[in-house]
């Protein structure tokens, strides 16, 4: 127990549960599988089975809520600091440490044996590498000591689209990578907009998030940049890859455009929370959106529709041509 020197207990059994599953801190979860499952899809054709979908999602579930009890055991301290943390489970006393290490050390085992006995052996050593990657790496190594942790961290958090390619074809082509490269830039302005409106309490503990070492105003720049390069990438599945087609083109463009307005907006306000707030709302969504746009792109029956609008469209021109050429 951090700071309190008491050990508060669970008056019933339901309330242990939800303290073990608020440990794996379980809305950022979804977004994750959101990316694993465009990722199948895309991998696929659009022709995924349901039932690898849904055991690479388990272990991906599994893997994601060991990285996150970890977290949690390793920033305890930090966590009672802040007001926002202070009643997690591990800082308010419900579970203690050792428990949970326990209960990270269950989950990462049955996220491998998920996907190493019921998908493939990359899959799985892929969700164990972001797991050691994210503890390491960002939580270790850079969160309490670089301005850059959630720039190289967001590596940690890029890994679940890694993962379903691989769950799908076993290997890992140039698509899967820009995948990783798309969540990987998103990751900062995503963040630093959320880090915009919470510096005080990042500084009240001594985590130089960027907001709080180099002000609004440089932050601000970093995501503005990182926007242009996180829309220039989701572009590059269209061209030059051709992984995706006009549909999921389309939509990367609308969103894009709303995502850079957004981030610009911000840029000559650095000072507003609300614009911080509402760009950091529209990034969740963004993603959201834009990993759906890869899965309807990816149907079969999406291609059928292109193809039989592209096919109306030339012979409509073909008429015109014709009617033209005889008047």
């Amino acid at each position: 127990m951090i700071g309190t020197g008491v050990v508060r207990h669970h008056e019933n059994i339901l309330q242990v549960i939800k303290s073990y599953y608020q440990l794996t801190k379980p809305r950022i979860i979804p977004l994750l599988l959101i990316t694993t499952a465009a990722a199948m899809w895309m991998a696929s054709c659009g022709q995924v089975d349901p039932f690898l979908v849904l055991v690479t999602l388990l272990g991906g579930t599994l893997a994601t809520a060991s990285a996150q009890t970890l977290n949690c055991i390793y920033d305890q301290d930090i966590d009672y600091e802040m007001k926002r943390t202070r009643k997690r489970p591990l800082p308010s006393g419900r579970v203690q440490p050792r428990h949970a290490l326990i209960f990270a050390i269950v989950l990462a085992i049955l996220s491998f044996s998920v996907l190493a006995v019921f998908v493939n052996l990359l899959s799985a050593l892929l969700a164990m590498s972001g797991i050691v990657f994210y503890m390491l790496i960002y939580t270790h190594a850079l969160k309490r000591h670089s301005t850059q942790n959630i720039v190289i961290g967001g590596a940690a958090g890029a890994i679940p689209p890694l993962v379903g390619w691989a769950a799908v074809t076993g290997d890992l082509g140039w698509a899967p990578w820009v995948l990783f490269a798309i969540i990987f830039l998103w990751t900062p302005p995503h963040f630093w907009a959320l880090a915009l409106m919470i510096k005080e309490d990042y500084a009240q503990v001594g985590v130089p998030m960027l907001p709080v070492v180099e002000g609004n105003e440089s932050t601000v720049r970093q995501i503005w940049y990182y926007t242009l390069l996180t829309v220039f990438f989701t572009l590059l599945l269209v061209y030059p890859l051709k992984t995706s087609g006009i549909i999921y083109g389309s939509i990367a463009l609308l969103l894009g455009v709303i995502f850079i307005r957004k981030a610009w907006q911000l840029t000559i306000s650095p000072q507003d929370s609300q614009l911080a707030r509402s760009l950091f709302k529209y990034s969740i969504l963004y993603m959201m959106l834009l990993c759906t746009g890869m899965v309807v792109d990816s149907w079969p029956i999406t291609h059928q529709l292109v193809a039989t609008v592209g096919d109306n469209f030339h012979t409509a021109l073909n008429l015109i041509g014709n009617l033209q050429t005889s008047i």
